[in-house]
């Protein structure tokens, strides 16, 4: 079983942090990897045209934000970048090595990436 899934949250699906799930936006499963990859690459170039910036891993992963899409943390005391997050999982895990596509690797930006410190350091 394969699923896509896109998120929205403050920090990179691919951490995989405890409570990932909470930050979903939506998922569709698909019995055919090549379904789920043709439904991946769609809604990865319609989230590329909303988004300015972005970062793709041949593991199927992407983040998309847009530098203004802030919020305030009040645990850190400071603004938090927002990301639109899309990736394929194989049985509800990180798709094995024999699927990475390569050609994926991508990025228009090089913004640092800002995330809640004090999330990440209960959630570990």
């Amino acid at each position: 079983m394969y699923c896509v899934i896109e998120m929205y949250g403050d920090y990179e699906p691919w951490w995989f942090l405890t409570g990932w799930e909470e930050d979903i936006v939506e998922k569709k499963e698909f019995e055919d990897y090549y379904a789920a990859l043709k439904h991946y690459k769609q809604r990865w170039l319609e989230m590329a045209e909303q988004s300015p910036l972005y970062n793709s891993r041949s593991d199927l992963m992407t983040i998309f934000w847009n530098p203004e899409d802030r919020r305030w943390c009040e645990e850190c005391n400071e603004e938090i970048q927002q990301y639109h997050s899309l990736f394929l999982l194989e049985n509800d895990c990180q798709i094995p090595k024999s699927k990475y596509r390569p050609g994926y690797i991508r990025q228009s930006g090089s913004e640092k990436h800002r995330t809640c410190q004090v999330k990440l350091k209960t959630m570990q």
